[in-house]
């Protein structure tokens, strides 16, 4: 998870951004990325991820589906 100091913000101010950008750089970073040249979606595709890129993509999906999940309105959004 990435920590943003003082004024800094994201461009993208919708919900579930966080986990996104997050989950935009884990996978750039992984070695599918950067020592295969593969792209993000290719990388997801082929399921040669760490880890920690899968429980973000995991943790993303909640996010998106609470959005239209009528129950979770009053417990909020799952993502950060």
């Amino acid at each position: 998870m990435m920590r943003y100091e003082g004024n800094e913000k994201l461009a993208d101010e919708t919900a579930c951004a966080g986990v996104r950008a997050d989950l935009k750089m884990c996978l750039l970073e992984s070695e599918c990325c950067r020592l295969d040249k593969k792209t993000p979606r290719q990388c997801l595709q082929d399921n040669s991820v760490p880890p920690e890129c899968q429980i973000l993509r995991n943790t993303f999906y909640e996010c998106k589906r609470s959005l239209l999940d009528n129950r979770q309105r009053f417990r909020g959004h799952k993502g950060y």
